[in-house]
């Protein structure tokens, strides 16, 4: 019993890690099912075929690469303008700034629903045709809060002492902006980058209001939902769950490496 109370707090956060990867081993395990109808909802017996033929499903990898494709351009496009937004609010003071603080929150505190139809809308009543660019513009729009807020607590946590420094040392602005303040900056940056690009591959509700025809992974994986799970679903969910991991597992090692060095 000492060393239950002693261990407690390790063991609750053990388990709910457990907890929270549990459904992606699922997953992972049900990648090599074979089922015996059209749902893979029950392990019938092991097989690698769909591994062997991941686009061994019509229309699976072009909803894949469409929705890769969308959420590099959305990462890209939130992360350059939420940079520029969290330096503006973190370093300069004009009038409204609190106010467009609050608009910067909103899009976190509102349901998903409230802006994809506010954005359905705004689309409907300029005539523009939805597809690839309504779906973009609108990840955009939605990932651009939580990188306005990633790197603004970055940028307001930097010691304005060492650009004091640099500048006393003779840089220019432009020196002193890449050689100090965005290697700073960088991990905020990089964090607000990671979560727009997951939050943005991984939409459903602002997607399916804004994309008219056009068909996404989150999309293809509800339609198929209705009429049969596909096993590729599964291979493509594993994949890309081990990229992540290997992911924060290089950002780590690279890291300790810089620590040590």
């Amino acid at each position: 019993m000492r060393w239950l109370r002693r261990n407690a707090v390790v063991i609750a956060g053990l388990l709910t890690l457990a907890y929270l990867i549990l459904p992606n081993v699922i997953v992972m395990v049900f990648s090599f099912n074979k089922p015996n109808g059209r749902f893979n909802y029950e392990w019938q017996r092991f097989s690698t075929d769909a591994w062997t033929d991941p686009c061994g499903v019509a229309d699976l990898c072009g909803s894949l690469g469409l929705s890769l494709q969308i959420a590099v351009w959305a990462t890209v496009g939130a992360t350059v303008l939420g940079t520029l937004i969290a330096f503006a609010l973190a370093r300069y003071r004009f009038r409204a700034r609190s106010s467009v603080n609050t608009l910067i929150f909103l899009p976190m505190a509102m349901p998903e629903v409230v802006m994809a139809a506010s954005l359905a809308t705004l689309f409907l009543n300029m005539g523009i045709e939805f597809g690839f660019w309504t779906i973009l513009i609108a990840h955009i729009m939605f990932c651009l809060s939580f990188v306005v807020t990633a790197v603004k607590a970055r940028v307001m946590s930097m010691d304005p002492r060492l650009e004091q420094a640099a500048q006393d040392l003779y840089a220019t602005p432009v020196q002193t902006f890449l050689k100090v303040t965005l290697p700073i900056a960088a991990p905020g940056i990089a964090a607000g980058a990671l979560l727009s690009f997951a939050l943005s591959f991984d939409d459903f509700i602002i997607t399916n209001f804004n994309a008219g025809s056009t068909v996404t992974f989150p999309m293809f994986v509800w339609g198929s939902a209705q009429r049969g799970t596909p096993v590729q679903i599964n291979v493509i969910g594993t994949a890309m769950f081990l990229i992540a991991v290997l992911c924060v597992l290089g950002g780590q090692l690279f890291t300790g490496r810089r620590k040590r060095s």
